[in-house]
Order: C-alpha cells, then sequence, then structure tokens
C-alpha cells in the first residue's frame, strides 16, 4: 500500500551551465518529495539554454551543491552523480593531454638500399574524432593537434600490397559508433581460419625494431642492406574525445580509460573536489549522495596507453611489438594471425577498461561508502554485458516510443545483467525523447509503455528529464534541456496531480524488486568485443517495446558464466538465478578455458544447445590452443560434429542438443525460439505464462511465493484466461494504481499451472499474487462483481479556469465539450488546471450493503482528481478511468468537484500567434534580464520552441460522459 522511500521512482536532475541558485534548488527537491520521487542524478551540462552566472566548480557552485546535498538529505532523497561533467564519461579540463584517451597511429616511407639522401619519419597524424573537430575549442583543438609521443619505429622488406584488412579500424578500435545509429554491428566476426594471401603479408621474421635509431627530430640513422623496405613510426595520439555536453568551464579531454593514474587524478579533481565539501557520507541516512554514475558510453573508443604493450605481454603472453602494422590494417604473418591479434587487442582493451576504469571507480566509490551505477551501451568498446557486470546498479535507458531513438536493446542487456549477477535494483533512463516531443507525454500516453519496461525487467524509473526551473515560477513551461525530454517538473501542467501515477509506479517497482525474475533459456554471448546482446527476434513479440514469450530469457557473458554451477539438472549462479537451458552462440571460435567450462556444467548436469567451436580466436599458446579446442570438442561433442538432423548426446550426468535446424534456422546468432521452446517442452517444462489475449507479462518468485505482473497490451477492454506456472498457493489480485488487494476464487488447477479468468480494462494491469498462506479453495472460472449505471450526470457544469493562462475565472458548460473546440480562445488555447463543479443527488439505487460506488469520468484530457462533499478521493490518471467514491457519497446534496489538467501545447500554440520574445542568438531577452513587464501579450515563456501558430490543437478537458457506477461484489 504505501512503499519506502527506497522503492519510489527517480529523475535525471539537469541543471544548465550555471543557471541554478539556492531558492530553486529547494524548490525543486521539495517538489519531488511532495509529487513521490525518491531519488535523482545530478547532472550539469550545456544544451540550448544561455550561460548563466555561477561558474561550474566555482566556490559558489560548491555552496550550491553542498546546499542541494544538505537538502536531499533533509528530504530523504537519495542523490547519485555523474563521475565527469556533462554526461559521457569522465574528463574534464584538467585532464592533460598525455592523461587522456590515446591511439596509436603511424606514418610510413619506402627506403631504398641504394638512397642516398636523408630519411625522415613524418609525425603520424591524429585520427579524426568521432563527432568531428567542430567539438573541439581551439585552445583544445591546439593542444589535440600538438600532443605527441613516440612508441617505436618498425621496418620490413616491401612487399605487394594488398587490400588491408576488412574493417581495420573498426577491429583495432580507433573507432565504435554508436549502436542505437542502428547502423553499427552489434558484434564482430570471429576470426577466419582462412590465411589469406601470403604474398600481401608482412613475414613476422623479417620485421626489425629500428626505435633507437631515431633521432628526436624524426630522421633515420639506418639503411636497409638490400632492397626496398618500409620503415614506419608509431606514436601516441590524443583520440579527440572530450566531454560533451558539458558546462563551458567542464570541457576537456575524457581521461584515458586504460590507466588507473589518469583516472585517479581526475577524480580527485572533480568527485573528490565535491566529497572534500559536502563531509563524511552517512550510509545509514536514507537522503544525500549514494551513488557515482557512468551514463551511457559515447566518448568512443581508444587502443593505446602509456603501458599498453606491457599490459598486453602480461595478460597475452606475447610481445605485440611486431603486430603494431595490423594497427594500420597491414597483414603480419597471415591474415588469420593479424585477426586474431586483433580480436587479443580488443580483449586486452576490454580488460583495462573493466579493471582499470569500471572497476577503480566502484572501489573509489566503495571507499566512500558509495556504489556505482553503470549504464554499460552504446559506444561502448567492451562487451556490454561484461562492463555492466561491473557495477552494483546496472541501467538501462528506453525513450519514450515515437519520440527518438530504439535502444530497448539496453534494457533487455541491463536486467541480464542484474538477473545473472543477483543485482535486486535495475533502473531505467526512462522515457527520455527529443525535439518532436514539446510536452505532449503524460501518465496515461507513457503507461502501456511503463508497463511493457516493467514486464522487461526495469523495477526504477528515472524520468528523463527533471530539468532544474531556475526561472521565475511565472515563466512556465519554464526552463528545458534543450528539446530533449519527456519535462518531468515542476513546471508541467499536471504536475499537482502526479502523485497518483508516482503511488502506481512505486507499488510496482517495490514488488518487482523482491524476490528474482523467473527464466527458462540462458543465450551465451560470444567471447570478444566489442559486443551487444540481440537475442533472437523470435524470442520477442511485438515490435520497439516487444515482449516476452512463454519462455523467459536472459543473455550471459562468458565471465558470467565462468562462475556458473548446476544443481538439480539447472545452470545457477551465486545471486540466486536459475535456467533450464544454456544456448551457445553460432560462433566459430572460442577459448578453451570457456569451452572446458562447458564441459564441466553439462557434466555436472546441465542441458546445453549448440553446435562446437572449430578453433580459438586468440594467438595465446597458438597453434596449441587450436588443437585443445579439437580435443575438447572430440570429448564432448562425440565423433558426429555436423549431423544433418537434430540430435542430443548425453556428457556425464547432462546434456547436448544440437544439429539440424538448430544449425540453420539461425536468428541473431541462436536457434529460432520455436526450435528452443521445443527442447523445453519435451522435457515437459510448461511455458511459463500462456495467454489466450494480448497480455505480457514478467514473473517473480522467491521460495514462498510467485508474483505475476500481466498488463493489457492494447487500448481495448479484455477478457482473457492466464495459465500460470505456479501451483503455491492460492491467488490474488494486487492492484498497483488503487493498492487494493482481491482474493481470487475463480481458477483451477492443473499439472503444475494454475488458469485464472481475468478482465482488465485498456492498458490496464495487476499483479498476480501466489502465496502459500493463502489456501482457499477454488470455486470453477466465471465472471464476477457485475456493474450497473446508476445515474449520468448530465446538464451543465459550473467550470472555473485560471486567469493567469488566459482562462475565464468561470465558465458554464451546458454539455461536457472539448476546450480545443470552444469559440473563447481563453479556453480554446488553455493549457493548466480546470476546476468542474457539479451537485447532484443519488437515485434510487436499491442497495445490498454488499457494494462499491465508482465515479466514471469518461473520455479525460490528461489527468483529473476528484473530491466529493469535501474529501480529496485521489487522482484519476488511466483506464477505467473511474474512481471509488462509496465513502464520500451522500444520497443526496452531493457536491462535486473535479480538476482536470491538460497539456502545454495548446497555450503554446495560441501565444505564437503573438510577438516572439524569448531567446535570441543565445541570449535571454532583455525584458527578462532587466525584470521588466513583457508587452508580447504571450502567457507562456520556455527555453524552446517546439510549436507554430499553425500546429494542430490538442484535444483538451472533461469530455465525459460522467456516470455513477454500482459494482456487487461477489466471489
Amino acid at each position: 500500500m504505501s512503499p519506502q522511500d527506497a522503492y519510489k521512482p527517480g529523475v535525471y536532475w539537469y541543471f544548465m551551465d550555471g543557471n541554478m541558485s539556492a531558492e530553486t534548488i529547494t524548490k525543486d527537491l521539495e517538489s519531488m518529495k511532495k509529487s513521490g520521487i525518491g531519488n535523482l542524478i545530478f547532472l550539469e551540462v550545456n544544451v540550448g539554454v544561455p550561460r548563466g552566472p555561477v561558474e561550474f566548480l566555482s566556490d559558489e557552485w560548491m555552496k550550491l551543491f553542498v546546499h542541494a546535498e544538505k537538502e536531499a538529505r533533509r528530504l530523504g532523497i537519495e542523490i547519485t552523480l555523474g563521475i565527469g561533467p556533462g554526461w559521457t564519461g569522465s574528463g574534464g579540463p584538467w585532464v592533460e593531454a598525455r592523461q587522456s584517451m590515446q591511439h596509436l597511429v603511424s606514418s610510413q616511407v619506402i627506403v631504398n638500399s641504394q638512397g642516398s639522401g636523408k630519411i625522415v619519419l613524418p609525425v603520424p597524424p591524429p585520427k579524426k574524432p568521432f563527432f568531428g573537430e567542430g567539438n573541439l575549442t581551439p585552445e583544445f583543438k591546439k593542444e589535440w593537434l600538438e600532443y605527441y609521443k613516440d612508441v617505436a619505429v618498425l621496418a620490413f622488406p616491401l612487399t605487394k600490397q594488398g587490400k588491408p584488412i576488412a574493417d581495420y579500424e573498426e577491429k583495432a578500435l580507433y573507432c565504435r559508433a554508436p549502436f542505437s545509429s542502428g547502423v553499427v554491428r552489434s558484434y564482430l566476426p570471429s576470426p577466419s581460419g582462412v590465411a589469406g594471401n601470403k604474398n600481401a603479408a608482412i613475414p613476422k621474421n623479417k620485421i626489425i625494431n629500428l626505435t633507437g635509431k631515431m633521432k628526436p627530430d624524426g630522421s633515420l640513422n639506418w639503411l636497409p642492406r638490400h632492397g626496398k623496405w618500409v620503415v614506419m613510426r608509431f606514436g601516441s595520439r590524443n583520440n579527440g574525445a572530450i566531454t560533451r555536453p558539458a558546462p563551458v568551464p567542464g570541457l576537456g579531454f575524457e581521461s584515458d580509460k586504460f590507466d588507473t593514474t589518469a583516472l585517479n587524478a581526475h577524480l580527485k579533481a572533480y568527485v573528490g573536489k565535491i566529497l572534500n565539501k559536502i563531509g563524511k557520507i552517512d550510509k545509514a541516512s536514507p537522503g544525500g549522495l549514494k551513488r557515482l554514475h557512468m551514463d551511457s558510453w559515447e566518448m568512443g573508443a581508444q587502443n593505446w596507453t602509456g603501458n599498453f604493450r606491457k599490459e598486453f605481454l602480461k595478460r597475452r603472453g606475447y610481445d605485440p611489438l611486431k603486430y603494431y602494422p595490423v594497427y594500420a590494417g597491414s597483414i603480419v604473418g597471415s591474415l588469420e594471425e593479424s585477426e586474431r591479434f586483433l580480436w587479443d587487442l580488443r580483449q586486452t582493451s576490454q580488460e583495462l577498461v573493466l579493471e582499470n576504469h569500471a572497476q577503480y571507480v566502484k572501489d573509489y566509490a566503495r571507499r566512500n561508502q558509495m556504489t556505482l551505477s553503470i549504464e554499460p551501451y552504446d559506444m561502448n568498446p567492451t562487451a556490454d554485458l561484461e562492463l555492466g557486470g561491473v557495477a552494483d546498479v546496472p541501467m538501462a535507458e528506453f525513450w519514450s516510443k515515437g519520440f527518438g531513438f530504439n535502444s530497448t536493446y539496453s534494457v533487455i542487456e541491463a536486467t541480464s545483467i542484474a538477473h545473472v549477477m543477483g543485482r535486486s535494483l535495475v533502473p531505467a533512463e526512462a522515457f527520455t525523447a527529443q525535439d518532436n516531443e514539446g510536452w505532449k507525454q503524460h501518465p496515461a500516453s507513457m503507461k502501456n509503455q511503463g508497463d511493457w519496461a516493467f514486464a522487461s525487467g526495469i523495477n526504477r524509473f528515472v524520468y528523463h528529464t527533471f530539468q532544474n526551473q531556475f526561472l521565475a515560477d511565472s515563466l512556465k513551461p519554464g526552463a528545458t534541456m534543450g528539446p530533449y525530454g519527456v519535462h518531468w517538473d515542476r513546471s508541467q501542467t499536471w504536475w499537482p496531480m502526479i502523485s497518483g501515477y508516482h503511488d502506481y509506479v512505486t507499488r510496482c517497482q517495490y514488488i518487482l524488486q523482491q524476490g528474482r525474475t523467473v527464466a527458462d533459456v540462458l543465450y551465451l554471448t560470444p567471447e570478444g568485443s566489442p559486443h551487444v546482446f540481440v537475442p533472437p527476434v523470435s524470442a520477442i513479440l511485438g515490435d520497439t517495446i516487444g515482449d516476452r514469450r512463454g519462455y523467459n530469457f536472459d543473455g550471459c557473458s562468458p565471465a558470467q558464466l565462468m562462475k556458473a554451477s548446476v544443481s538439480n539438472n539447472q545452470i545457477v549462479f551465486r545471486g540466486g538465478a536459475s535456467y533450464r537451458i544454456l544456448v551457445l552462440p553460432v560462433f566459430e571460435s572460442m577459448t578453451p578455458e570457456l569451452l572446458a567450462k562447458i564441459g564441466n556444467l553439462i557434466k555436472q548436469g546441465a542441458t546445453i544447445v549448440g553446435s562446437p567451436p572449430l578453433r580459438s580466436p586468440s594467438l595465446v599458446n597458438y597453434p596449441y590452443c587450436d588443437k585443445k579446442i579439437r580435443t575438447l570438442v572430440k570429448r564432448i561433442w562425440g565423433p558426429t560434429l555436423k549431423p544433418v538432423k537434430q540430435m542430443q548426446r548425453n556428457y556425464g550426468k547432462g546434456m547436448l542438443i544440437w544439429g539440424g535446424d538448430l544449425s540453420k534456422n539461425i536468428d541473431h546468432l541462436y536457434p529460432h525460439y520455436e526450435l528452443t521452446a521445443a527442447i523445453l517442452k519435451a522435457k515437459r517444462i510448461n511455458e511459463d505464462f500462456v495467454a489466450d489475449g494480448p497480455i505480457r507479462y514478467t514473473h517473480r518468485t522467491n521460495t514462498d511465493w510467485d508474483v505475476y505482473f500481466v498488463s493489457n497490451k492494447t487500448d481495448k477492454p479484455i477478457a482473457f484466461t492466464g495459465n500460470l506456472r505456479s501451483v503455491k498457493g492460492s491467488p490474488e489480485l494486487w492492484d498497483a494504481v488503487t493498492g487494493k488487494v482481491t482474493p481470487i476464487h475463480q481458477f483451477k488447477v492443473n499439472q503444475g499451472t494454475t488458469a485464472v479468468l481475468l478482465q482488465l480494462d485498456a492498458y490496464q494491469s495487476c499483479f498476480i499474487v501466489f502465496s502459500k498462506d493463502n489456501q482457499w479453495q477454488p470455486s470453477g472460472i466465471k465472471a464476477e462483481n457485475p456493474t450497473k449505471i446508476i445515474s449520468m450526470l448530465n446538464g451543465s457544469w459550473d467550470v472555473s479556469f485560471d486567469p493567469r493562462w488566459g482562462g475565464p475565472a468561470h465558465a458554464m458548460f451546458d454539455t461536457l465539450t472539448d476546450w480545443s473546440k470552444n469559440p473563447a480562445e481563453g479556453i480554446k488555447y488553455y493549457s493548466g488546471i480546470a476546476t468542474y463543479n457539479k451537485k447532484f443527488d443519488l437515485p434510487a439505487h436499491g442497495s445490498t450493503g454488499n457494494e462499491a460506488f465508482y465515479l466514471d469520468l469518461g473520455n479525460v484530457k490528461n489527468i483529473a482528481r476528484v473530491t466529493l462533499n469535501g474529501k480529496d478521493l485521489g487522482v484519476v490518471w488511466t483506464a477505467p478511468w473511474r474512481i471509488d467514491i462509496s465513502s464520500a457519497l451522500n444520497e443526496k446534496n452531493n457536491e462535486l468537484k473535479i480538476e482536470v489538467a491538460n497539456l502545454w501545447a495548446n497555450r503554446l500554440i495560441g501565444d505564437e500567434k503573438k510577438p516572439y520574445d524569448g531567446i535570441v542568438d543565445e541570449k535571454w531577452p532583455e525584458w527578462l534580464l532587466k525584470g521588466q513587464p513583457r508587452t508580447s501579450g504571450r502567457y507562456t515563456f520556455t527555453s524552446t520552441r517546439q510549436y507554430n501558430a499553425n500546429s494542430p490543437l490538442m484535444e483538451s478537458g472533461l469530455m465525459g460522459p460522467v456516470r455513477i457506477i454500482q459494482q456487487i461484489n461477489t466471489k
């Protein structure tokens, strides 16, 4: 009914480059507390708003942050702090070029044994920054161009020039484009077993090290004894990544992600300064600074650091020096050998990011009584599941459907990480949007997608974004983060009513953080990086917000699988997760260590689906590693490696299934879902949830209970039968909108499943809860709780609007109609809250003494609060658009008040018919700066323009019909 504050949703609390004050900080935080927000992520950026007077990290800025942290402690609101200015990573103006993200770059010249002139090796130029040079200020561009440090000089005989290694810049981590762009592959192919054209390869035994023969000016004191040779000069350059979109005083290079010394210097310059000001963190206090945060990876890739060669040698067991030409796309030894080196290069880079960046930040946070959250995706040069696995709190991101990118893959990844690692909390940067959102979203429009997120495993919404409202309260919708975000802040029209929606979200999040998620299928990702876990499309029903099918799944990284064991023929993890089958990726390579682990899991009793690998991806112990692979494969799979038909083989206590369609019908690296489902059905494992209607679900469990979250995916009411794989007692229905718990008496139990008949309104949801404490007998399946309409509240309504936003103080509506169709401009273009008043008597209704009365509002745009006879009955924000009025209803002389809030769009459109008096050339208007009266006649003010005078108006107000409904309560 009333979960603790820890289960409340959160917000991204954005500050805009120096526009901040103690007064508005307190107002923001107090509005969060009152509305049901329990946590926030603090970030300061520079997006679409003129700069303010408070310099980032200045003494005044520090005082204001300390004030914010103290206020959050007072209010019990948890703060998470990004580990750098902007939102991309960890950097700033204090990061020197030598401690920034590095690339190994090269130049080359061809020399002849007969040459007589001076040989000068040109300084290798830097690679172009991924986001272009335009993001670099003149000062940083100068530093980017000037920084250079020599690494090595290598020479080798000139060979016949062939094509460079395909996609070598991607494979060598010079770049990693955003996966959310839709044009980036989720993984790199397995290193090929094909040697390639040996005539085009550089013989490794003929590569010589000339590093000591180059003078500081680049001149080379060397000539080959005979023939033409290639001389390559290798050096370290900054990769051009800067903090973005940071406040101007926070602009700077991204720190080296491979080096703890560089990272520590950054943390000391930013987080350390803040910690010194706020004092010791009290872990027992519910509010204040509690966590550090690494937001979505958007700073690209690096492939070098000062001690990279040493780290590579330590981790891979061989010297990378003679393979440096491979960085430039040249083939050394053979194509296969070079591709394997690139795999080792990426693997070493991944380990350095995980250990020297993510884990270091996590350890730093723990030393300071904090935890770490990570959004491990987008331009991540490592495997997403591996990076997210470091986090105390793995985090996802999803955009409002129709208003931006599709990043729902990150939801699958973060929830998989949390389930496998035993993390109970899985937040998401929720409902973010871009420049066509324009205050269109509201709780009802977000209900379906929010329920999708809950069913997908997300159990904390962190709304993007609550922009710090630094402008005067009279200036609304107020400040924005440019055109971005869902505008989840105190300047929204409906903000005074948002607590009703937040109550729903909080109850859902509370339940969905209990126990563990039930999933039957575990998909193993290939080794290597970068990698984005993309499950079979066939395992998901729907489009952008697709839902799980009857057998749920998670993804698992190789490093995570190494910690798994087997119990009762299921693959289990220390955090409690268990899976019926493990599905291997259709991938040609695997290291001997991972293959041996898979073999051991089968021997212990696991069922594993997949074909054997052909080789190792690495040069480590090459070629012996491939021989080891062949030996293990023959031992585990037996002599039949490519069966025409699907076959199974017992190995130890477990079973291996492969061949046939499992090897042919491939869907994103894995067999088609129906093939996997057929294996589970053959093992007599029922689907976890089956419904004869468009219903999504998720299932959480503990020793003594099961909880299913189910929701209607359509905008129409439906009745359906759900078959749930639980028999832990008799079921109850928990309604998270009202907090009401109702025993379900109409159910049937059959062979380990319980069938329940349910009715859900448009986009309605509920929890079905099974508990061993509940042991009543079923009474068969039938409809329950009949309803009837006992009164239609027709006739006139007295409606009052707020004149501050152009509406009339009073208006009589003979019938309930759409404001935007009203001939009066003050109503037509009105945005805000209007109050409907009506008196009525209750007609004869034949009371049974066992009934409830509901007020059904009909069509509402967009949210309403109901007060009857002076009693606040709560907020109505979603279907079935009704509220229980039994506790306040009289037979005679009822006084009804319905407050209705619409959206900002209509008033903004109306104001576009008046002269513009807003931001021009990134400067605030003079009237605002000087505190002068406005002369434009506009009612609204905001820092972004999303509409014009001809934009279509939006349906608004209470349109009904408003009815009183009597419900007879039966079993």
